[in-house]
Formats: structure tokens, C-alpha cells, sequence
């Protein structure tokens, strides 16, 4: 199939593009890496009258250090460039571990990491990962500029606190602090496949060697990435013990994951199944690398 007509624009400066969206409002789009939206628009599932193609914006392609420690990604940044960012690496490993699950290499030499944050695909990856790092999401119209936490950010099934005006401009990922282990799991028929469920875990010991912090945030398993806050909470003050990761593993599955979804692919009691499973996996492995860190 192709497209519904449209009207093309491909600005050059970050300015120009936010005065397109303003003039045109929610019949506007944004285009990215456009893996999400092409085919979108294809199938005519998406059907915008105007397309603002960001891919000249040269401004929004980045990876640069910030002044707290952590790192500061552009969101026109390619996933490949992140996946292979030595920066990225040192400062948010668990991005670096998760970006290679992200579909294929050809995908991710086009794919964007603002692009598929603001799409906000409940089965992407990137989400889960911004929202077990805490990351700040920086948004951008012809006002000015807003800071929005990720477990702000998600509000609905691709749905963003992202306004028709805005754009999502770059994403702050907080340091590894002393003491800190990451992990990512998922479960997919096929890899680069979407997953059937995913985790994304940060957790960090403190000076006596007990868990200070934990976050677990999981995708395909509702409306948006879930942030697991009852089972993140039953860690503190554990030293990650077998039995404490099994804990958290069925708050997670059985209280923090309220209604996940059931089609041709798994079962909601399957994807639960798989929630204690991969969070064990995760835990466990995050927890040895906060230990190794401390």
C-alpha cells in the first residue's frame, strides 16, 4: 500500500521545524528515523496531512558528556551510534546492553533514540530503559523548553506528555554511581522481534553492602513501559539474597503488573510467568555487578 497525500517539509534548524508544528498543529507529524512511521503511513494506520522530517537537523544528533556526570543524548542521535558510543558505555551501561536487542543492525543504523522514546511503542525497549535510569527528557516549542521525568513522560498506549507543538530535543541518562549494577532481559520468539516480555533493572548497594536503590521497569506487559515501585521497594535493605529477588520477582508479576495483555502470541498468565523468570535473571545479575562496583 502507500501513503494518504501529504504535505513534505524538511527543515533545517530546530526553530524552523517548531514553527511548522506550531503552524500546523495536530496535523502534523514529526518523521525520525521514520522505522515506525513509514510503515505506518503505508498501511494508512497513520494518515497525517503534514510530515516535518527532522533528518537535517544536524543540531539534534549528539552524544556529549553533562556537567552531574551522566550523559546527554540528541534525539535525532542513530541507536547504532549510541550502541557503539564509548561514552555511553561508561556512564549508562544498561543502554549499551539493551540497544543490540533493538530489531536489527540495519534497523538501528537508521532508528533514532529520541524517535522510538517518542513513539512510545509499549513493546519498545528504550522506554523500559529510560524509565529504570530515571532519565530526563528535554521538550522543546517555540516558548521554550520544559525538563519531564520519564515516568512522567508515558502517559497511554502511544501516548507521551509531549504536546502537538513540541519536540523531544535530547534525553539526560544519569552516571553509574559507585555501588551500581544494571541488567536487561527479555524474551522474544526470534531476536530483533518485538518481545513478548522485557526488564530493564538498576539497582545500587550502599557502603554496608545492602541494596540503597532499586528500579525495575518492564515492557509488553501494558499500555507503556511499567515501573515496578512495590517490588523495587521490597529490595531496599536486602543484600540481593536468592530469596528477596524471588520476592520482588512475584510483587512485580502479581501486584505491580496489573492486566497484561493475552493474544496470538503469549498468554497473560505466560507473560506473568515470564516476569518472575526474566526479573530473577535480571536481579541477579545486576545485583553481582553492584557488588563487583562497591
Amino acid at each position: 500500500m502507500k501513503p494518504a497525500p501529504f504535505r513534505y517539509f524538511a527543515p533545517e534548524t530546530l526553530d524552523e521545524a517548531l514553527s511548522l508544528l506550531a503552524e500546523h498543529g495536530d496535523e502534523a507529524k514529526p518523521l525520525a528515523g521514520g522505522q515506525s512511521l513509514v510503515p505506518a503511513m503505508n498501511f494508512r494506520l497513520a494518515q497525517p496531512a503534514v510530515l516535518v522530517d527532522l533528518n537535517r537537523i544536524a543540531a539534534l544528533s549528539f552524544i556529549r558528556p553533562d556537567d552531574a556526570g551522566g550523559v546527554v543524548v540528541g534525539a535525532m542521535t542513530r541507536q547504532r551510534a549510541v550502541e557503539h558510543s564509548e561514552l555511553v558505555a561508561a556512564r549508562a551501561p544498561l543502554v549499551t546492553e539493551t540497544v543490540p536487542y533493538i530489531a536489527h543492525a540495519q534497523i538501528r543504523n537508521r532508528g533514532t533514540f529520541g524517535g522510538s522514546l517518542a513513539h512510545a511503542d509499549p513493546a519498545s525497549e528504550l522506554p523500559a530503559v529510560a524509565l529504570a535510569l530515571d532519565a530526563q527528557f528535554t521538550l522543546a516549542c517555540r516558548s521554550g523548553q520544559r525538563v519531564v521525568p520519564a515516568e512522567a513522560f508515558y502517559t497511554d498506549l502511544f501516548e507521551t506528555a509531549c504536546g502537538h507543538e513540541e519536540l523531544l530535543v535530547d534525553v539526560r541518562l544519569p552516571t553509574a554511581a559507585a555501588g551500581s549494577g544494571f541488567a536487561f532481559e527479555e524474551l522474544a520468539r526470534r531476536h530483533g522481534d518485538y518481545a513478548l516480555v522485557g526488564v530493564a533493572v538498576a539497582v545500587q548497594r550502599g557502603a554496608d553492602g545492602t541494596l540503597i536503590d532499586a528500579r525495575m521497569a518492564y515492557l509488553s506487559v501494558g499500555p507503556g513501559p511499567v515501573l515496578a515501585t512495590r517490588a523495587s521497594a521490597s529490595l531496599l535493605g536486602t543484600r540481593g539474597e536468592t530469596e528477596a529477588l524471588r520476592v520482588a520477582a512475584s510483587l512485580a508479576a502479581h501486584e505491580d503488573i496489573v492486566d497484561p495483555p493475552s493474544d496470538i502470541h503469549a498468554t497473560a498468565a505466560y507473560r506473568r510467568h515470564l516476569i518472575e523468570v526474566l526479573t530473577v535473571r535480571a536481579l541477579t545479575r545486576a545485583c553481582s555487578r553492584a557488588q563487583e562496583g562497591a
